[in-house]
């Protein structure tokens, strides 16, 4: 009898149709809400993606998974109310990133990395009627750490080869990062139940993925990068990606059609995908992973900050400039908000902004100037949106012609993680604009960076440091920001989840961090 080894995931949702994903342990027919899917293989591993068609808009309805016909899901012991699919419009959502699986605990110890905020989410929300559940959650990288396993998956690939040590490299290593992540109960049910959007940051990969060309160049040296780097973007592709695509995109989708209809294992066709993806041919990349969700009235709009990065040519893009016209046309439209998701923030605090840009311009300077500044680069994390200068410049036009436009929406809000505290920035530009433009940071979901970072970033934010930073940019040739900013609140340390509510052309964004078992308000802003 086949049985699941992951999920159900609830994946796109929208008024009539959702998403299901799966991993099971064998070939089969997996059945969800009565529609049906085949299971593809890849490598020893089965997955099926079904979609549920014909929903009626504002409904919920429960489900169950059947293999085979035979209901595994939800298991007859299980102390969470029934999975269900609800197509309702979306009124709060869930946002954060950074979220490491929970390393060995012996008995009863706390966990090293503090309580996950996402778990006592789940925890609260599980006692509460449904209609006060979250309608959407977007996970904004770093999903799995792959360069930092638990003890347990170190001795699990030690097991499996002796080199490289600690390295994952293979499909399976990385779905075993999976299988440790989501299979957590309390998340297992909350991804059931709450739809769900990702994008990948560094670790999914590795960390500094594609920091600069210097990073590619040194990671390729390694004998064992090329098969990493296939198994990760090909194993993105299965759990991550793959479900946020609409029904109508997964029906237009060439791979998606190919692993379908391939008879056996898949894993090489992905792999070769993986390895095309990787490559940046002439100013561009083959793949893209940005996506679009709209949720009634509210547009969000992923972009990939990490995979899509341009950094052979003159400049260091963020995005090609390809991607970056999909991300503009896709940015236009007829809603009440725009959520512009990215793992990495557009607006830091402004010391660290400045710095970035001043020291992409030093990392570009040929000589012992320009390696120390490379060097300086990868030590420091230098990669966000300030340190692609361009990118960020463009990035703050479009929101500047979006917020003035005829059609411009209540808000614009700018979703992020990475950084290891959590904070809330109002932009303001030369002129006024017609919607509220915000930059919402909440990072990490369960993490502990190491103690010097609260420090640090307390620093970034100081005035002063920031306006000898800018003076210096400003020497250097820097153009003068296109877009100011100020901090509403922060910066906030801890696990934490970010909420962020809105009512009709109206928002709320409310930040809430794991304490002890339950969760405590840490900041409460109406946008």
């Amino acid at each position: 009898m086949a049985d699941l080894v992951l999920g159900p995931v609830l994946r796109h949702v929208d008024s009539t149709s959702a998403t299901v994903w799966v991993e099971t342990d064998t070939p089969c027919e997996v059945a969800v809400a009565g529609h049906r899917a085949e299971t593809f293989q890849v490598g020893e591993q089965h997955f099926a993606l079904v979609v549920v068609e014909n929903l009626a808009p504002g409904t919920t309805t429960d489900y169950d998974v059947r293999l085979d016909g035979d209901v595994v899901w939800p298991r007859p012991d299980s102390p969470f109310p029934p999975p269900c699919i609800r197509t309702t419009p979306v009124r709060r959502l869930l946002f954060g990133s950074c979220r490491a699986a929970k390393g060995d605990v012996v008995d009863g110890a706390a966990d090293k990395l503090g309580p996950d905020a996402l778990d006592a989410y789940a925890l609260r929300m599980k006692d509460e009627p449904r209609e006060r559940w979250p309608d959407a959650l977007v996970l904004l990288g770093d999903q799995v750490y792959a360069d930092e396993p638990t003890p347990r998956v170190t001795r699990w690939l030690a097991e499996r080869r002796p080199e490289p040590a600690g390295e994952v490299v293979s499909f399976r290593e990385y779905a075993e990062l999976y299988h440790e992540s989501w299979s957590d109960p309390e998340i297992r049910w909350l991804m059931s139940v709450v739809p769900t959007s990702m994008i990948f940051d560094d670790h999914d990969v590795r960390d500094d993925w594609n920091t600069s060309r210097t990073w590619r160049e040194q990671m390729a040296a390694k004998r064992w990068w090329p098969e990493r780097i296939r198994a990760g973007l090909a194993s993105y592709w299965v759990y991550q990606h793959l479900g946020n695509l609409s029904p109508d995109e997964l029906a237009a989708d060439e791979l998606y059609a190919k692993v379908r209809s391939t008879g056996g294992d898949v894993q090489p066709l992905l792999e070769d995908f993986a390895e095309r993806a990787d490559r940046e041919v002439d100013g561009g990349k083959s793949t893209r992973w940005s996506y679009r969700r709209d949720f009634g009235r509210v547009r969000l709009l992923v972009i990939d900050t990490r995979s899509g990065r341009i950094l052979a040519g003159p400049q260091r893009l963020m995005v090609g400039d390809q991607e970056f016209d999909w991300i503009e046309e896709n940015a236009r439209g007829d809603f009440d908000h725009l959520l512009i998701g990215s793992s990495l923030p557009w607006l830091m605090p402004h010391a660290l902004s400045h710095l970035q840009s001043l020291n992409e311009r030093m990392a570009g300077l040929p000589g012992w100037r320009g390696r120390v500044g490379e060097k300086v680069r990868q030590v420091a994390d230098l990669e966000h949106w300030p340190a692609f200068r361009a990118s960020f410049e463009r990035l703050a036009r479009l929101l500047e012609r979006i917020s003035r436009s005829d059609d411009a929406p209540g808000t614009v809000c700018v979703l992020s993680g990475d950084v290891h505290h959590s904070y809330a920035a109002r932009a303001t530009f030369a002129s006024s604009v017609d919607a509220k433009v915000y930059q919402l940071v909440c990072s990490p979901v369960h993490n502990d960076p190491p103690w010097v970072f609260r420090p640090a970033f307390r620093l970034s934010w100081s005035k002063p440091i920031a306006r000898v930073l800018r003076w210096w940019a400003d020497r250097r040739g820097i153009s003068p920001d296109p877009v100011g900013w100020h901090k509403l609140s922060g910066p906030h340390f801890g696990n934490s989840v970010g909420v962020l509510e809105v009512d009709g052309r109206e928002a709320r964004f409310r930040l809430e961090t794991a304490k002890g078992d339950g969760l405590d308000e840490a900041t409460s802003l109406t946008l």
